[in-house]
């Protein structure tokens, strides 16, 4: 019945063969049409998963409760001094600031008033008095600073210096970096090249060096999830406030991007790198296998022609079904070409060998539609079951992908039968003057046959020697391993690895109270795999009473020192000669006292030239020497006004990264460098969770967005082998031709992870997708020669469907390849696996089946053609 059916549907779409035709372009113009207006594409990561799934309500809730952490663009601030990176950090979150058309929110955790406040009571005792005591000794130098902050105040300071030598009374040692760094400063400015003078590092006492070099700008941008890029814009306006910014422009501050955010766009722009060159490539190689397997442009324009409409149709079909794509249902399109094209040329090339057997076109279709076309029907379900089987499952984004192929199989199959054979007659392909199948492969068959024991001997030994490699497959769960290494983004965040505010592999834990935070803190921070842990408790300082009591005394003692005094007169280049000259006449007696190569020799030699220096070059170095002098001033009256710091104490905003309303408080956890890796990563999770069984974070996530796809695909690799299975047996009738065709298609999936473990070939977020198109590539060649051998072939290597089956691989694999040399290592590796998948399933197909078809003796084998 079936089969009267298909030979009915190809035989009408011949005899009227310029209605399918017209109806199948009118089709595919309504197909566009409504896909382009209906099927959107969404860039947004989280609808990759189920919300319904309990890390996924875990991540909603952690994001809802510190929405502040959430989308983020992270500037990294690095420049050659201190001030320097503050300037510019301080610049750049200004200047965003007042851009809401593409910036929510900005923000410099680092730059926190309360931190500038309360800082010194951050370090240990020891540091702290000896940090202190320094202050306090250079009282008299500090004071002609306050006094008068320009150069003239800086010289009479140094002149100060040289009489302290001199009487004997000075010890320069504990400041030979800041008289280096004086000397340094003066001399570059006199020569014609200022550069500011960081007096963070002078005054500081090392204080700064605790911050480290980096200063931070976290930005949460403005989206459209409808491109590529949605952070696009939000990145290129950041980058021209960067590029305007004044240490920026002079190339002493540099500014990086990173973050959440950074990472995605970025991934999104190295996937499409190269992709039209790729593509077209693709095409002129596609188009070459095509001629080489069909031999006539009249046949491959309506090959193309099909897998268009049934692209376009699968368009109509996602738009229906889904309406938006995610990031990898959207790569459904080349799954589809992948397989249909498959079908394409099964219906075109064997129509070739019956048009040489009968010479007539007519009956030449008829006789495909008998022979071809239950095979290929047999081969679209069997392809969209395998598909299917991923719909039930967590992981959305798959789910939506085996959704749309395996609707799309359908409709490449109804393509295949209905408009295909109308093109087909329209083009008027000639006839074949010679046979179809390989002449040179025919004489292979006799030799397989021949040593058809000693193969599948071999072909078992690989596969006891696959499922023994099995424990040895990897599953690389970083999601960095997929991301190109190389650019600004992903750079940034290797060098920043370890620090808390872009750490990736962090865990947050919430706990009721700030109190139990701190119980949570002391267990978790044993922890082996553990470098750090902080919370709201992280900011209330130990031993206070005796810290504050050490800042509280220099404070008396320079709380005079340092008081705001009247604005100096303005200095003029006169005053600057006039003060150098001051200071030398104090500093040359020391140098008698004093090694040769001392850094306060360097400040004479500076200070004589100051005599004949221009005035601009000595205004210039005025400027330079002391920019950044009244801000550190500032600081350090600031700091000396250290108080108790309490839990209530910490102001709101601050706390507000740590506390929610309601008293729940934050903790995070930070890794040991050992444990970034996939498996160290797994441990560190393991062991907190020991600990903190509702433990969050990005970490927790990495681990069970790995669990879910893993877990995803191995229940869709049972359903798709039981789906594929029950179907064949219904189709195909008998449990010896059900077995024949899936026993090479799971020797294909061993062969395939033998080769992976032997690369080796991890498996990762991007390259597991390839494995459901290993099914439908598998079952769909598999079908076919076992088909034949049913209904009598006995030499399918020097068959017209090896040639198909040959070409169709060539073609698939072509456009796999595109994907192996993408700049992007996730893509990269999914071509890479496509590859080595395809081969092996080529392998199981020409060589495997061959010799097990041979090795099967059916009494009284019958000549059919399936009607089903």
């Amino acid at each position: 019945m079936l089969l009267r059916l298909l030979i009915g549907l190809v035989d009408s779409s011949r005899r009227h063969a310029l209605a399918f035709f017209l109806g199948g372009i009118l089709l595919a113009a309504f197909a566009g049409w409504y896909a382009s207006g209906h099927l959107g594409v969404s860039t947004d990561t989280d609808l990759l998963f189920s919300p319904s799934l309990p890390w996924r309500k875990q991540a909603a809730e952690m994001n809802k409760a510190f929405p502040q952490y959430r989308d983020l663009l992270v500037a990294v601030v690095q420049a050659r001094m201190p001030e320097e990176a503050d300037a510019t950090a301080n610049a750049l979150a200004l200047q965003l600031s007042q851009d809401k058309q593409h910036f929510l929110t900005v923000r410099r955790p680092d730059a926190s008033p309360f931190l500038q406040k309360e800082g010194l009571l951050f370090l240990s005792p020891a540091k702290l008095s000896a940090l202190m005591d320094q202050t306090i000794d250079a009282q008299p130098f500090t004071g002609q600073l306050v006094a008068d902050p320009t150069a003239r105040g800086l010289f009479s300071a140094l002149s100060l210096l040289g009489m302290g030598v001199t009487k004997g009374d000075a010890d320069l040692t504990p400041y030979l970096t800041s008289i280096e760094n004086f000397h340094k400063a003066m001399d570059a400015a006199l020569s014609g090249h200022p550069q500011p003078l960081s007096w963070q590092s002078l005054l500081g006492g090392g204080v700064a060096d605790l911050a480290g070099p980096y200063r931070f700008v976290l930005v949460q941008p403005k989206q459209d999830y409808g491109a590529l890029e949605p952070g696009g814009a939000a990145t290129e306006a950041m980058r021209k406030v960067i590029a305007g910014l004044d240490f920026v422009k002079s190339g002493d501050a540099q500014v990086r991007i990173t973050g959440q955010i950074a990472l995605a766009d970025e991934e999104f722009a190295t996937v499409a790198e190269g992709a039209v060159e790729g593509l077209i490539g693709s095409v002129i190689l596609i188009t070459l296998w095509l001629f080489l397997a069909v031999r006539s442009w009249r046949l491959i324009v309506p090959i193309l022609l099909t897998l268009f409409l049934g692209l376009l149709l699968t368009g109509l079909f996602a738009a229906i079904a889904v309406g938006t794509l995610n990031l990898v249902s959207v790569g459904f399109a080349v799954l589809f070409v992948g397989i249909a094209v498959d079908f394409a040329i099964q219906f075109s090339v064997r129509y070739r060998e019956y048009r040489f057997e009968t010479g007539n076109p007519a009956a030449a279709m008829t006789e495909t539609a008998r022979r071809v076309g239950v095979q290929i029907l047999i081969a679209s379900l069997a392809t969209a079951a395998g598909f299917l089987a991923f719909v039930p499952t967590d992981f959305s984004g798959v789910a939506e992908l085996g959704l749309i192929a395996g609707g799309g199989m359908i409709l490449a199959f109804i393509c295949t039968m209905a408009f295909l054979p109308a093109a087909i007659t329209l083009f008027r392909p000639r006839g074949e003057s010679v046979e179809v199948g390989f002449a040179w492969a025919a004489r292979l068959d006799p030799v397989i046959v021949r040593r058809r024991l000693p193969i599948l001997a071999v072909f078992g030994v690989l596969a006891v020697a696959a499922v023994a490699s099995a424990p040895f497959l990897v599953f690389d769960s970083d999601p960095l391993a997929t991301k190109n290494p190389n650019t600004e983004a992903m750079r940034t965040l290797r060098d920043l690895i370890n620090n808390p505010l872009t750490n990736p592999y962090t865990i947050d834990i919430l706990a009721p109270n700030a109190a139990d935070a701190a119980a949570i803190a002391e267990k978790v921070e044993k922890l082996p795999s553990v470098a750090s842990v902080l919370s709201i408790n992280t900011f209330v300082p130990a031993e206070q009473t005796q810290k504050l009591a050490v800042i509280a005394d220099a404070n008396n003692l320079l709380a005079a020192t340092l008081a705001p005094r009247s604005p100096a007169a303005p200095i003029t280049a006169a005053d600057i000669r006039l003060a150098a000259k001051t200071a030398l006449a104090q500093i040359e007696p020391a140098l008698a006292k004093l090694p040769p190569d001392h850094p306060l020799a360097g400040i004479a030699q500076d200070l004589r030239r100051v005599e004949t220096a221009p005035d601009a070059v000595l205004m210039a170095m005025n400027a330079a020497l002391t920019r950044f002098l009244p801000d550190q001033l500032d600081r350090l009256r600031t700091a000396l006004g250290a108080e108790p710091v309490t839990l209530s104490s910490i102001p709101a905003d601050f706390a507000r990264d740590w506390v929610l309303p309601d008293g729940r408080a934050r903790v995070q956890v930070n890794p040991k460098p050992a444990y970034h890796t996939p498996e160290g990563l797994r441990d560190f999770v393991r062991q907190v969770r020991g600990v903190a069984p509702d433990a969050g974070g990005s970490a927790v996530t990495i681990e069970a967005t790995s669990d879910t796809i893993i877990g995803a695909f191995e229940s869709a690799a049972i359903y798709a082998v039981i789906a594929i299975a029950v179907l064949l047996f219904l189709l195909l009738r008998r449990p010896l031709d059900v077995a024949l065709v899936m026993a090479p298609l799971l020797l294909s999936g061993l062969l395939t992870l033998l080769v992976a473990v032997w690369l080796p070939l991890h498996l990762n977020f991007a390259n597991i997708i390839a494995l459901p198109l290993l099914l439908g590539v598998g079952v769909s060649f598999n079908i076919y020669f076992v088909m034949n051998w049913r209904a009598g072939a006995d030499e399918p290597l020097g068959s017209a469907t090896a040639r198909a089956v040959l070409f169709s691989a060539l073609t698939t694999g072509t456009a796999f390849g595109s994907l192996w040399l993408s700049a992007h290592p996730g893509t990269a590796s999914m071509g890479e696996l496509l590859l080595i998948s395809l081969g092996c399933t080529l392998l199981a197909t020409l060589v495997f089946v061959p010799a097990l078809l041979a090795t099967v003796r059916v009494p009284a084998r019958e000549v059919e053609h399936t009607g089903i």
